[in-house]
């Protein structure tokens, strides 16, 4: 079966695979096939530009942190569950 999204082409990708059997049609020295790979980078660039980003460093700095956090949390209420219930257990003064 198909696994991924290889068999998918957004309209960009479509252009690409259009330019490149398109520069196959011309001779090598040709201005057809200059104008055709000018095409090309041109198309290249702007599938570059659309790719999305990568995740900065200070955004995975934070969730580590937060998880580190969370996890000192659950650490210290399962060894001192006894200590943390047992406050609000006590009589208040009247």
């Amino acid at each position: 079966m198909f696994w991924g999204k290889s068999y998918l082409f957004t309209p960009l990708e479509d252009a690409v695979n259009r330019a490149l059997l398109d520069l196959k049609n011309h001779a090598v020295g040709s201005e057809e096939y200059q104008k055709s790979l000018d095409a090309l980078t041109k198309l290249h660039k702007m599938k570059k530009e659309e790719s999305p980003s990568s995740v900065s460093r200070d955004t995975l700095v934070v969730v580590a942190a937060n998880l580190v956090g969370l996890a000192m949390v659950i650490k210290h209420e399962r060894f001192n569950t006894i200590t943390s219930r047992a406050f609000g257990m006590l009589l208040r003064p009247k």
